[in-house]
């Protein structure tokens, strides 16, 4: 799949919804608990230059938080602080300015660089490709947020939500179980269904597992089961067949961050 495509589409899509706001009061972002869309550009914005630096100088380990404030332009007022959310008032024309030049550089990053090239990551898989292939999820699931945060949506590309559903099961579960110390599964076994593929994974103690004979099966567009498993829209909007009572469950078992 042509990663670098994907996230160019995305992070191009991104910004425009930036530029809609830009300048006037910033709207709540729904899918972002306390978040604002300055907010939300801030963060994609912060990301997109420390991902491009760990890449660009192939670290080992995660950078120093404390050497990173080169990234940040000379003028910064009236920029969001994360320590203060949501950041009400308005959405600055020169955050949305970084985040545009930030990306390119990122995507320029990615275009040159070797997907096999290590480097380090938050995940067990330590290369230049982990960082593309989240990204360009990450990338689309904030363009979702921030459209919708002005009512219009688009969905996701299918081969890309097809991949993110894989990455999800691959990476992000594991991921989200260990950070929010999830409790043991007990043999639920849960199928998500496309047109593109079919997962099937089941929860055994600590372990995610493939296979098994489904207790919950949930069937809609790649879309859709990207979106759901990230939390964004709820199960009705999906065909669910087995216990309704296991969707709240699955989010137990796979907290979402």
């Amino acid at each position: 799949m042509d990663y670098v495509t994907h996230f160019r589409r995305e992070v191009q899509a991104f910004e425009a919804a930036g530029r809609r706001v830009a300048g006037r009061e910033a709207p709540p972002v729904p899918s972002c608990a306390g978040w604002t869309m300055s907010d939300l550009v801030m963060h994609l914005s912060g990301v997109h230059r420390v991902v491009a630096v760990v890449i660009e100088e192939r670290l080992a380990q995660p950078p120093d938080p404390s050497g990173l404030g080169h990234l940040l332009p000379a003028d910064t007022e009236g920029w969001p602080l994360s320590e203060q959310t949501p950041s009400l008032g308005v959405l600055p024309v020169g955050l949305v300015d970084w985040f545009a030049e930030g990306a390119a550089v990122l995507e320029a990053v990615f275009s040159r660089t070797a997907p096999d090239e290590r480097v380090w990551t938050w995940s067990a898989e330590q290369t230049a490709g982990f960082w593309l292939r989240m990204q360009t999820i990450e990338a689309a699931i904030h363009r979702w947020d921030a459209e919708n945060a002005l009512g219009e949506p688009a969905d996701m590309d299918a081969e890309m939500a097809a991949d993110a559903v894989a990455q999800t099961f691959e990476v992000m579960v594991p991921a989200r179980r260990a950070l929010k110390q999830a409790p043991p599964g007990a043999g639920e076994t849960f199928r998500f269904v496309c047109d593109e593929g079919a997962w099937t994974v089941r929860f055994e103690g600590d372990e995610l597992l493939d296979g098994g004979s489904p207790d919950l099966e949930i069937a809609g567009t790649a879309s859709q089961l990207m979106l759901f498993l990230w939390h964004r829209i709820p199960a009705e909007r999906l065909a669910v067949s087995g216990d309704p009572k296991l969707v709240d469950r699955y989010f137990e078992l796979a907290p979402p961050v």
